[in-house]
Parts: C-alpha cells; sequence; structure tokens
C-alpha cells in the first residue's frame, strides 16, 4: 500500500494536495486515486509483453477518434473507425472491446 501512495504522486497519476473541508471528498478523492493505481498496474501487466508503457499507451490511445454522422443537419451518433494497428494492439491486448458506435449527447469538444 504504502508504494501505491509514493506512486500517486508521480507524473501518472499526479496527486496534489486538496483542500477540502469534507472527510467524504477527500475519502472520494484517495479513492479515485487508488482505483487510477490499480487500472495503471493492470495495463502496466497487461502491455508488458508489447513493449510499451502505461503513458507510451495512453498517448497512442489518445489518437482514436470518433466520427460525427449526421443525417439532415441532425448528430445521430458518433462512429469509431477501426483503430490503426497499434491502437488496435492495445486495446485487444488489455480486452477491451470497443463499440461500432456512441450514440450522440450533443456535447461540443474544443480538443
Amino acid at each position: 500500500m504504502e508504494s501505491a501512495f509514493r506512486s500517486s504522486k508521480t507524473v501518472q497519476l499526479e496527486v496534489r494536495p486538496i483542500h477540502v473541508r469534507l472527510a467524504t471528498r477527500t475519502r472520494g478523492h484517495v479513492f479515485v486515486v487508488m482505483m487510477a493505481y490499480r487500472v495503471i498496474q493492470e495495463l502496466a501487466a497487461k502491455w508488458q509483453p508489447l513493449n510499451v508503457t502505461v503513458e507510451e499507451g495512453i498517448d497512442e490511445l489518445s489518437t482514436l477518434c470518433a466520427t460525427e454522422v449526421s443525417f439532415n443537419g441532425v448528430v445521430n451518433y458518433n462512429q469509431i473507425p477501426q483503430p490503426r494497428g497499434s491502437v488496435k494492439r492495445l486495446i485487444e491486448t488489455a480486452g477491451v472491446q470497443m463499440p461500432e458506435v456512441l450514440p450522440s449527447k450533443g456535447v461540443i469538444s474544443n480538443h
């Protein structure tokens, strides 16, 4: 557990000092950080045969996008194109099954 708290202060998780007044919010913050720690551990173990760090893998996954599909000017859904080879290997090795489409929620991203 001590190594988990040490890792939580690294670049991957970037836990910074938080200033909250309620104990429940502090516990919630720590819970989310520990869940992120577990996800990082799991991805590191699964991606080890690919010789990819978690940071490199997440950077690679960030290139995955969706194509907005609309009819008559109304956005109906977002289609996820087939990922390129490196992204596909990361997803498959992590044991994740990607959907082909995502419902449109009308969210506009500035990214």
